[in-house]
Order: structure tokens, then C-alpha cells, then sequence
């Protein structure tokens, strides 16, 4: 709770600052600085753009700050819309692939700061170096370990955060119906993945860090005191955003990007400005990928005709999904690819018609649209399909990955609105306002429909196998928690189900069936089908938990050599592994035989010396070896 209490407070503390203008700033004899010598106004670029013509709206340089009680009113509203919307993820626990915190054993000990930032290879199924995101799991453990509405409530208070980051840069960018763009942000159910999700605080963290960098880069650009230590502190940020997450190194593009949009050119001096950032974020990039391909190595082979189909494709979905958010299933389906697909050329043709069209009708309407559209793209480009990652097994897309993207269509859209009503007369413009609550009623409830699926992981799985019932692993997931709720007919069928879309695949998925054949095993043996699940076990024995599981079976059954001689098969394809040495310890031991077991034991520390378990069974064998002698 003390926790709750100073992020609340920090939090405060920030939107105080972010959203209040000092009226004057005393000096050393008690002046304001409104009473001090004017300044000679700078001279106005007559080359510029009209205001109007940039963004229909005040100067994108900046935006002055509303009356106090008016920015207390929109913050408390703001507030109030991510409590209530998100309120079931408060009641989540986890989900998912926060197995990896789970299991991030350096999250969970003391000392553990140092292996998380420079011994990545650490913490378990994380391939990915990504410090500052392990950081504040660190940070929360200390404080309440492992309790799932600690890591919920400031994920949400994050989303929070970068609600109110956005509304700030809206503004200051001139954006119209700047505080509606963060309300629909605030609300929207695409949003739920990264804040309702433990580990989907990932995106929270880069979003916050690249908003912040972003409002860190305008006031370089418009205060020329203390400008060059706001180019610092932008900078700063955008390397924490980076460690959190890598998919914000798209940021210096957006920067070139609000460049363009605010002057209509780029210019040597935007491009020498923005080009420690561009090397920074490819260090880092390739740095992260080299790292993630020495972990967890992912090869698909899809040809580039096929990655640009995909690409077009996920842009269009992401587009969609934003403008219609109905049946989010968080895994879904994968797209067909083939060049003989017409809808897949349709949405390549689509995804370069609008950005061409936006071109030509820059000068007639506004660079406004293109430059939300570019953003848009330019942020998706890293997970659409270009370079291969894990996750594309699964799916090609992820409500997770348009997190931040996703702004600049709801700004287009929401500011395109905003910019419309105000040519209507006093009495529709009013109207139009009292309207505008109506979608977000209807997002928000989407909201709180979605946030709820992460209650647990039989509810997560039930979702996505009623929308996607042909999703990779999905029925064996559910499976698996049905299983170990002792729920064993629940937990066959969706093992069957499983195994039936597996082999529906063409060719066969055998990663899949593997999978299958263990919890299928499993289930048999708990059932007392013990040559049923021999037969599973043997059909998936090339899988480390089935050969064990297999060995079990048989060690139990009084077929002992039969489980060495299957160990012995797996140590001569695996000599330098100090587990097997001593699992095969273990084994010799159940069979009254401590001579051979010590020198599997021994051996397994010769490999790892830091094996407790095995100086344990060393001591275990050396015992029954003195009983003997004795």
C-alpha cells in the first residue's frame, strides 16, 4: 500500500507540473518576471505556413495551458475513465507468458539488480535485453513479491501516465479536440493487451519514456535557454525507452516526421539533430538482435513478396481493428500470404494508394493526414513482418505491437472531427460534444468486457479458442490448466482438439503433436491407461518432459534398465549436460547401486559445479556406501 501511496503521489506531482503555467517566476529583488524588461518579439518566418494550414488549429509549437480548475476537471476525468474501464484488470492475476516473471529468478532475489543488467541470459525464456522492464519487477518484489494486484494496478496507473503524456503532446502540438485524442487513447479495448497484461508492460514503459522524449524534444526546439540540456534529457529518454522495449527506435523518424509536418521540409539542421538519436537506436537494435538471435534463433521462410503482402496486409488490420474494435481475440489468425491471394494485393495496392493520395492533397487540405498516417506506419514497421520473431508462429499481428501507433489514427480521426465542428454554429457544436460521450461509452465498455479475460488463464484460453479456435497451442494451454486443477475430461478434450487441428495442418504441425502426446500421456497415466501412455510418451520421446516422464513410468514399474538405457541414449546425444548426469544419478540410486550413482553425480558437478542438488546426491551416495562397508 505504501507503494499505491508514492506512485500516486509521484504521479500528482507530474501532472501538476505538466499541466499548470507558472504566471511569473520571482527574481533575486523580489520581481516577477512579467515586470521585467520585455523582450524584443522574434522575428515571424515568412516562409512558414499559415497556423491554419498545418494543423487547423493553434501553432504546433505549442499550446497555451487551460484555467487550472478546467485542466483539474480533465485530469480527474481522464483519471476516472482508466479506474473505471480497467477496473476487472485490478481483479486479474497472471496470465500467459508471465510465466516469465514467474520464473525470472533475478526478479526475485535481492541481489538480483546486477544479473538483470549485465546477466540478461539469467532470467528464463527472456530473449530479449530489456533492464528497465525487469527493473520495476524487481523493484515491485521487493515490495509485494509475487501478488499479481500490485504489478495490475501500476500497470494501469502507467497506462494512466501515458494517457496523460499524450493529451500534453496533443496539445502542444495544436492537435484539435487535443484532451477527446487521450480520452478514446485512455479507453480504447486495443489497449488492453499492454495494460491488463503483467508483462505487456513492456509497451507501457517505451510509450512512456517516448512521449516523454518527444515533449523533452519540443522544448529544445522552441527554448533557446537551457535548449541543448532538453536535447540531453530527450535523449536520455529515448535510451530508457529502447531498454524497455526496442520497437520504440522508430522515434527519430517520428521526430523528422513532426519536422515535415510543421514546416513542410526537412532540413540539414533537423537531420544533423536527430542523427545521435538514429545511431543510438540502431546500436541498441542490433545490439537486441543479436542477442535475441544467440537465445531464442527464430528462421521463418517466407519469401519478400511474401513479408510485403504481410506487411500491407497487418496495416490495414491494425487500421481496422482501431476504427472498429469488435472480436479482439489477442491471438489471432494468420493471414494468407500467397501471391495468388487478390485480397492481399488489394490491401498492398490500398496501403500505397492512401499515403500517395494524402501527397497530392497535402496543399489543398493539410500535411496533417499524411503526417498521422506516416507516424502510424513508421511505428508498426519493426513487427510487420519484415525481420522474423518468435511470436509470428503464433500470429502476424498483436493488439500489443499498435499500443502507441495506434495514436496518430485516433488523432487523425478524432482531430478531423474536432476540426469539422468547429465551422458548425454554437448550438451543433454543443450538441456534437454531448455526443461525443457516446463512443466513448461503448469503447469503455469494450474496455471492461476485454480487461476481463485476464482474470486467469482458463478464462484467457476459453477467449481466444472461441475466436480463434484454430490458434497454435491454445486447446493444449487450456488443457494444461485444466489438467492441473484436476479437471482430467476437461483437460483430454481440448488435448484431442488440439491434436485434431494439428494434424488438420498441411503438413502436420509435429511441434504441436509432441506437445499433445505428453499431456495426453500424462492424463493416461493419471487415469491408470499405463500402456496408453507408454504408447504417448514414446510417440512424443524426443521431448525432454516426455522421455522423463517416460523413465518415471517405468523406474515406477519396476523396469529400471529400461530407464537407464533410454537416459544412456539421451546422455551420448547430450555428453556435456550435468542434468542428465545427474537425473541418471538419481535413477542408480532408486536401484540400490551408489557407486555408480556417485560417479554420475560427480561427473554432473565436473559440469556445473554450482549443482546443489547433485553435491547433495553425492553426499546421499557416499552414505549408503559407508552403511555398506560398515
Amino acid at each position: 500500500m505504501l507503494m499505491y501511496a508514492f506512485e500516486c503521489i509521484h504521479l500528482s506531482h507530474i501532472i501538476t507540473r505538466m499541466t499548470t503555467r507558472k504566471i511569473g517566476k520571482k527574481s533575486r529583488h523580489g520581481r516577477t518576471a512579467s515586470k521585467a524588461k520585455a523582450k524584443p518579439k522574434p522575428k515571424t518566418n515568412a516562409s512558414a505556413p499559415p497556423r491554419a494550414a498545418v494543423a487547423g488549429a493553434p501553432s504546433p509549437y505549442g499550446a497555451g495551458a487551460l484555467p487550472f480548475p478546467q485542466n483539474a476537471l480533465a485530469v480527474a476525468a481522464l483519471c476516472l475513465l482508466v479506474a473505471v474501464c480497467f477496473f476487472p484488470a485490478t481483479q486479474a492475476g497472471f496470465v500467459w507468458d508471465d510465466s516469465v516473471l514467474l520464473k525470472a529468478w533475478p526478479v526475485q532475489t535481492p541481489s538480483g539488480l546486477r544479473q538483470i543488467w549485465f546477466e540478461p541470459r539469467t532470467i528464463a525464456k527472456e530473449a530479449h535485453y530489456w533492464p528497465v522492464l525487469y527493473t520495476t519487477f524487481w523493484l515491485e518484489h521487493q515490495l509485494w513479491e509475487l501478488n499479481p494486484r500490485g504489478y495490475h494496478i501500476v500497470n494501469l496507473l502507467l497506462h494512466l501516465a501515458v494517457t496523460l503524456l499524450l493529451w500534453r503532446l496533443m496539445r502542444r502540438l495544436g492537435v484539435p479536440g487535443a484532451w477527446l485524442v487521450a480520452a478514446v487513447f485512455a479507453v480504447h479495448p486495443t489497449h488492453v493487451e499492454s495494460a491488463a497484461w503483467v508483462i505487456g508492460r513492456k509497451d507501457l514503459l517505451a510509450s512512456l519514456f517516448y512521449l516523454a522524449g518527444a515533449l523533452a524534444w519540443l522544448r529544445f526546439t522552441e527554448n533557446r535557454q537551457y535548449r541543448y540540456r532538453y536535447y540531453a534529457v530527450a535523449l536520455a529518454l529515448f535510451v530508457l525507452a529502447l531498454l524497455s522495449k526496442t520497437i520504440a527506435v522508430t522515434l527519430p523518424v517520428a521526430l523528422l516526421i513532426g519536422c515535415w509536418w510543421k514546416r513542410g521540409r526537412i532540413t540539414r539542421t533537423d537531420a544533423a539533430r536527430v542523427a545521435p538519436f538514429l545511431l543510438v537506436g540502431l546500436a541498441i537494435l542490433i545490439a537486441d538482435w543479436l542477442y535475441y538471435g544467440s537465445v531464442d534463433a527464430v528462421t521463418l521462410h517466407y519469401s519478400p513478396l511474401e513479408r510485403v503482402l504481410m506487411a500491407a496486409q497487418s496495416l490495414w488490420f491494425y487500421a481496422l481493428n482501431l476504427l472498429w474494435p469488435a472480436n479482439l481475440a489477442v491471438i489471432y489468425p494468420h493471414f494468407d500470404i500467397r501471391a495468388t491471394n487478390p485480397l492481399a494485393w488489394a490491401a498492398l495496392f490500398g496501403a500505397l494508394a492512401v499515403p500517395i493520395g494524402l501527397w497530392l492533397a497535402r496543399h489543398r487540405i493539410s500535411r496533417a493526414p499524411l503526417a498521422a498516417v506516416l507516424f502510424f506506419a513508421v511505428t508498426l514497421t519493426p513487427v510487420l513482418g519484415f525481420v522474423d520473431y518468435g511470436y509470428m508462429q503464433f500470429s502476424f499481428v498483436a493488439d500489443r505491437y499498435q499500443y502507441l501507433a495506434g495514436a496518430g489514427i485516433i488523432a487523425l480521426s478524432v482531430g478531423a472531427a474536432a476540426h469539422a465542428a468547429r465551422r458548425l454554429p454554437d448550438a451543433w457544436r454543443t450538441a456534437m460534444r454531448a455526443l461525443a460521450v457516446v463512443p466513448l461509452a461503448a469503447l469503455g465498455a469494450l474496455t471492461w468486457q476485454q480487461a476481463g479475460i485476464y482474470r486467469d488463464n482458463i478464462t484467457f484460453y476459453s477467449h481466444v479458442a472461441a475466436l480463434n479456435p484454430s490458434a497454435r497451442l491454445v486447446h493444449f494451454s487450456l488443457g494444461h490448466e485444466y489438467h492441473t486443477q484436476g479437471r482430467h475430461d476437461e483437460a483430454l478434450a481440448a488435448y484431442r482438439t488440439e491434436q485434431r487441428y494439428a494434424r488438420a495442418q498441411r503438413p502436420p504441425d509435429h511441434a504441436r503433436l509432441l506437445k499433445v502426446n505428453l499431456g495426453l500421456g500424462a492424463i493416461a497415466e493419471l487415469q491408470g491407461r499405463l500402456a496408453e501412455a507408454e504408447a504417448h510418451y514414446r510417440n512424443s520421446i524426443v521431448h525432454p518432459d516426455s522421455f522423463r516422464r517416460l523413465s518415471a513410468l517405468l523406474l515406477k514399474h519396476q523396469r529400471g534398465d529400461e530407464a537407464l538405457a533410454l537416459y544412456q541414449s539421451f546422455i551420448e546425444a547430450n555428453p556435456r549436460s550435468a542434468r542428465l548426469q545427474f537425473e541418471v544419478g538419481g535413477i542408480l540410486l532408486e536401484l540400490n547401486r551408489p557407486a555408480d550413482a556417485l560417479r554420475r553425480f560427480e561427473r554432473a558437478l565436473e559440469l556445473d559445479p554450482y549443482m546443489k542438488k547433485a553435491r547433495s546426491g553425492g553426499e546421499r551416495a557416499r552414505a549408503l556406501l559407508n552403511n555398506k562397508a560398515e
